[in-house]
This record gives structure tokens, C-alpha cells and sequence, in this order.
């Protein structure tokens, strides 16, 4: 009987984290090794799983020559020499030098396979042998008859809780995955070349290549995620190339991943090039050499923002990567909605230019680094010539969110359903056999009649309180701009529709919007003041 791969990934991770606590390694020196381990363990799973079919299909010639490296690529499956494999690793004593063992093992198999070069980790000899030695045991117990993509959810499962444990610079490399999973559901990457210029662990790559593959199972197409999507990505930092490498593959992925500074390099010749661009980038960066780059009009059509902020930098990439029908969707601060100055005339400009598509408030509490809210900015050169070209949708999900402890939230599988449904509705497009529920949704009363009517008809309204629809003349008359809140309104209530934590906790995010938001002006007029003291 298939095993339970939640149960799965909650055991080892405990196991794991208990080795780390009691050799007192700091995750930031754990989290390599051990991701690494769980890598090894998928690709020998694979090589074992391909070894019968080969055994039973060998040909005469097959037979003569024995089976070899080519025959395992031609199935697409790494191959693993006989020093990597992990019945070899489990035969060691402890008294073994595990780590150098485990080193050359991966050396082993970046040499058989060129994909691989120096991605693996070859740290071990740093970890001790009595927790390589559990740490094997530990995974050893991941059973054969594991099903699905198991190993790419273990991984994506520690992956979110190293980030967790590493603070800010977990942040840097995991973006949550409900947020990068409605991100995906908003832009529907079916086909075409994807692009993440601040890639991290890589997975906006992931997440896209499961909705391929869901899509697949509801019969909408036939082709595999690596049929479908051509996957590239610019990182900065080159440990977390790695990482997203090892990420693709446990996913059975691959893609052209490279190490880079996007500010200032663009080894994909992006301008115009992609189909889909995904990203969550750092936000409010300051210190960016804009002199390097200001003539770099392809990249950056719009110009320089003449304060010290990389946001508007980081928005033009994705804008300018897009072709001629190319949808984008990224994570950004919410002091950009509304930025002043030289940022609110290249805002205007992607107004005007109707790339602006759907604009998504996010509450508090999602990401494990920093407890502000952040917002989604959707971006869709394709809608030019449609109904929608002078229209921007703006989604107010603030109130939707799961609670999983005091501080942090996602999204329900549900509620992302529920918000890329009203994307749909906004954009006329098939809702995919979706069937509205209240349930978890945090509506008033007036809110779910209306949104029981809107979806029986299947014609979209604005719903006070959750979406509005606004022409290019109401963001004009908003001084262009792209906060929804501006523009949702208030919901309805019924007249004993009041629920008094539900009312505490909207004003408690409402006040911390605010104090970021000011926290944020304080640094502009900062910066404004500054400016002007050196053109004086």
C-alpha cells in the first residue's frame, strides 16, 4: 500500500532535526549535506526503479556489451556508479570515514553526469560520523513503494523549514510555497519558456511544472512538464545555483540556471524572450550602481528611479523580459504600489503601456523572515486589443489566510482556488470545474450571496470588500495608484455580522501596513532631502 508522504516528510524532518540539535550545527551548515543526501537518495531510487525494464529489455547487443550508462540516459535517469549507490552507502560501519565516502560518492556521479558538475555538496568530512551515520538510517527508511513526487515534496518540505530556521537568509533563497502556487495559478504557465531572474531555490520552476502536470491528469493535454515549459534562471549566490538545481532534479526537471548578478548581467538575452516570468525578488534595495545600467534602455525602457530603490529596477526586468502575449507575476513590497516621484511616472508608463493586469493584496505573516504584508503584482502583454486592455482587477486577500501557528499563514488549496477563480472571472476564461465554498474563506454574509450568484452565472462583479475591477481613468483619478485597497471598498455586513477577533485582527494588520508604510516614507523623504542637498 502506497505510504503517506505527508507523515513521511514530518518524520524525517523531525529526525533530522533532532541529529542537528544535539550535534549544536547551526541549520545555515546542516541544510547542504542534508538536502544533499535527500538528492542521492531520489536519484538512486530512480536508477533502481529504471534497472528491471533495462535488465528485461536488453537486445542481443545489449546483452554482449552489458548495460551501461547510455542505457539509463536514454530513460532519462542519472546514472549512479557502483561506489554512489546507496546500498553501498548503508553497508559502512561506523567506524568508517563516512564523510569522505559520501564526498566521493557525489564526485562519482557529477563525473557520469555532466548536468551535475559541481552542484552537489562535498561537506561531509565537516558533519561527524555518528550523524552521517543516523543520518543514512534515517533516510533509509523512505519506503519503496513511495508514490508521486515524493522526493521533490521531502525536499521541498526541508527546504521550507531550513529557510524557517535560517532567519533572514532563509528568506533569500524560499519563497512560501502557497504564494508562489497562486502566483502560478494567476499566470498558467501551460507551455512556453518560464524565466526567474532571482531564482532561489527555484521554486516558481517547481510549482509551474506541477500545474503542467495537473492540468495533464484533467485531460486538458497530453505532454509531460519537460515537453511543455524550457526553464531559465539567474541567481546571485552560487550555493543557492545549487540548491536549485538539486531542486529541479529531484523534481525530475532540469533547466538552464545560471549564476548571476541581474542587476547587471543578463546571460539569457532576456528583453522579450520569455512567456512567463516568476519572481520574488529583495525588496527596497539600496546601493545599486544605476550607472552601470542606465543605458540599458532594452532592459530598462522606462528609466531610472531616481531614488535609492531597487524595486522599479527589478519590475522593469520582468516587464522587459516578456514577449509580445507574456504574462509575469512577482512578490513586491507594498510601499510600491503607491511610490511617489520618478517611481510613479514608470508606474504610469506600465499603466499606459496596459501591462498592468491584477493586483493582489497579501496579509501579513506569510513569509518566515519579516511579518509585513506584501503584494502581488500580475503583469499580461497579451491583454493589448482585448475588453481588458484599459482594466486592472485588484484582489484584496488580506482576510484570506490559514493560521498554522502564531506567526506564520498560507493558503488553503481552497482559497487559492477561490482567487484565481475570480481572476478567471475578471479575465472570461474556463474556471477548470471549479465550484464555489464559503468555507474558509472569512465572507461576510452579503459577500457569499453575491459570490454564489457571480459564479452560478459565471459573469464577473465587483464584490465590495474583495475585488474591483478600476479603468485606466478611476487609477488615473487615484493618482495611478496600484494599492488595492484604494479601490475595493468595504465589504457588507449584516446587521449582527460582527465578529470581534476577526475585527481586532484586520485592524492590527491594518495598523502594521500603516507603520511600514510609514517606516518606508521616512526613508524616501530621507532620500528626497539628500538628492536635493547634492543638487544644491
Amino acid at each position: 500500500m502506497p505510504s503517506n508522504n505527508n507523515q513521511i516528510e514530518k518524520r524525517l524532518w523531525s529526525a533530522a532535526d533532532e541529529l542537528r540539535a544535539n550535534s549544536k550545527m547551526r541549520a545555515a551548515d546542516y541544510s547542504i549535506p542534508v538536502l544533499g543526501l535527500i538528492f542521492l537518495r531520489y536519484a538512486d531510487f530512480k536508477f533502481s526503479q529504471a534497472e528491471k525494464p533495462i535488465s528485461a529489455e536488453q537486445g542481443e547487443t545489449t546483452r554482449r556489451r552489458g548495460i551501461s550508462k547510455i542505457d539509463y540516459q536514454a530513460r532519462g535517469v542519472m546514472y549512479i556508479p557502483d561506489e554512489a549507490r546507496w546500498s553501498t552507502l548503508m553497508k559502512l560501519p561506523e567506524s568508517a570515514n563516512i564523510g569522505k565516502t559520501i564526498n566521493d560518492a557525489m564526485r562519482a556521479i557529477e563525473a557520469e553526469n555532466d548536468d551535475l558538475k559541481d552542484v552537489l555538496p562535498k561537506t561531509y568530512n565537516r558533519l561527524s560520523n555518528q550523524v552521517l551515520f543516523n543520518l543514512l538510517k534515517n533516510f533509509n527508511l523512505v519506503p519503496m513503494d513511495i508514490e508521486g513526487d515524493a522526493f521533490g515534496q521531502i525536499y521541498e518540505y526541508f527546504l521550507g523549514n531550513f529557510a524557517m530556521a535560517e532567519g533572514q537568509r532563509g528568506g533569500e533563497f524560499f519563497t512560501p510555497t502557497s504564494l508562489v502556487k497562486l502566483i502560478v495559478e494567476i499566470i498558467e504557465p501551460y507551455k512556453g519558456r518560464i524565466y526567474d531572474p532571482a531564482c532561489g531555490s527555484g521554486g516558481m520552476f517547481v510549482q509551474s511544472a506541477d500545474f503542467v502536470s495537473r492540468r495533464r491528469t484533467q485531460a486538458q493535454f497530453t505532454a509531460t512538464p519537460m515537453e511543455t515549459i524550457s526553464i531559465y534562471g539567474q541567481e546571485r549566490v552560487a550555493e543557492t545555483v545549487r540548491l536549485c538545481k538539486m531542486n529541479l532534479a529531484v523534481h525530475g526537471l532540469g533547466g538552464d540556471i545560471r549564476q548571476a548578478n541581474s542587476y547587471y548581467e543578463d546571460l539569457h538575452t532576456s528583453p522579450g524572450k520569455f512567456d512567463f516570468v516568476m519572481a520574488n525578488p529583495p525588496f527596497n534595495v539600496n546601493n545599486i550602481d544605476k550607472e552601470r545600467i542606465k543605458d540599458d534602455r532594452r532592459r530598462f525602457p522606462f528609466g531610472m528611479p531616481r531614488v535609492d530603490n531597487g524595486n522599479y529596477i527589478w519590475i522593469q526586468l520582468f516587464y522587459s523580459s516578456l514577449n509580445t502575449t507574456g504574462r509575469a507575476g512577482f512578490v513586491m513590497a507594498n510601499s510600491a504600489s503607491d511610490a511617489r516621484q520618478s517611481e510613479l511616472d514608470i508606474r504610469r508608463q506600465l499603466i499606459q503601456d496596459s501591462a498592468v493586469d491584477v493586483m493582489v493584496s497579501i496579509g501579513s505573516n506569510f513569509f518566515y523572515t519579516v511579518t509585513l504584508p506584501c503584494t502581488l503584482w500580475f503583469l499580461d502583454k497579451g491583454k493589448r486589443g482585448t475588453e481588458r486592455e484599459d482594466k486592472v482587477l485588484f484582489l484584496d486577500a488580506r482576510h484570506i489566510y490559514r493560521q498554522i501557528d502564531r506567526a506564520h499563514r498560507d493558503f488553503t488549496p481552497e482559497q487559492i482556488a477561490f482567487l484565481a477563480s475570480i481572476v478567471r472571472l475578471y479575465r472570461g476564461e474556463d474556471l477548470n470545474g471549479y465550484t464555489f465554498e464559503p468555507d474558509g474563506l472569512n465572507m461576510t454574509e452579503p459577500q457569499v450571496e453575491q459570490l454564489q450568484r457571480v459564479f452560478e452565472t459565471r459573469d464577473y462583479e465587483d464584490v465590495a470588500g474583495l475585488c474591483k475591477e478600476a479603468t485606466r481613468a478611476e487609477i488615473e483619478a487615484q493618482g495611478w495608484s496600484l494599492n488595492p485597497g484604494r479601490y475595493v471598498g468595504i465589504a457588507e455586513r449584516a446587521e449582527d455580522d460582527f465578529d470581534f477577533y476577526e475585527r481586532l485582527q484586520a485592524l492590527k494588520d491594518e495598523l502594521e501596513v500603516l507603520n511600514s508604510e510609514a517606516h518606508e516614507l521616512e526613508e524616501n523623504i530621507s532620500q528626497n532631502i539628500q538628492v536635493l542637498l547634492e543638487e544644491v
